[in-house]
């Protein structure tokens, strides 16, 4: 499976390298980005390498992928996104993103999944792409049904942060809706 580079109007989605490390860290170390992520914040920059490490070996297994998000005026990393529990042969993955808060609600976000989706339905041949989120993340609830997910149910129990248990909501997107909006063009 290659890597390949997506780009959107706005945004550039490469490869996350080592050298991203501090720019995720500043993400992934602020409460109000991990508090529906499913991980407590990182505390040390060392965590970031580590997280970027496991991004690598999962491509390299197979088993997902996942995109820097940098603004394509500045270059500015911004956050990440991914394809998680990927299995090309049954033809399904998760999506999953994280972005810098001062770049929320620019649709920012909602153009970087449109680009991971165009490539996943396409290149990648995927039929299904599920999410995972939190019932209280409103924002990205609201934004994956604007994309055209449906809400399949309640996992009761199913995230596990702060030390104690959550109920978690999925979400998913067939191929043949994505099509049917005419989202593929």
């Amino acid at each position: 499976m290659e890597f390949t580079i997506l780009e959107t109007e706005r945004l550039r989605l490469e490869n996350v390298e080592e050298e991203d490390a501090a720019s995720l860290f500043d993400i992934m170390s602020r409460e109000k980005v991990t508090v529906y992520y499913g991980m407590e914040p990182l505390v040390h920059e060392e965590e970031a390498v580590e997280v970027i490490r496991s991004f690598h070996a999962s491509l390299h297994a197979k088993r997902g992928m996942r995109w820097a998000i940098r603004l394509k005026e500045t270059d500015d990393f911004i956050g990440t996104i991914g394809l998680n529990n990927l299995n090309l042969k049954a033809k399904k993955a998760e999506i999953g993103y994280e972005l810098h808060p001062d770049y929320w609600r620019r649709q920012l976000m909602q153009e970087a999944i449109h680009g991971v989706l165009k490539h996943a339905f396409g290149k990648l041949d995927l039929y299904r792409i599920g999410a995972v989120t939190f019932p209280e993340n409103i924002s990205s609830n609201r934004l994956l049904e604007k994309l055209g997910f449906s809400l399949e149910g309640r996992l009761r129990g199913y995230l596990h942060q702060q030390n104690q248990s959550h109920d978690a909501f999925i979400f998913s997107l067939l191929r043949t809706e994505w099509v049917a909006e005419d989202r593929s063009g």
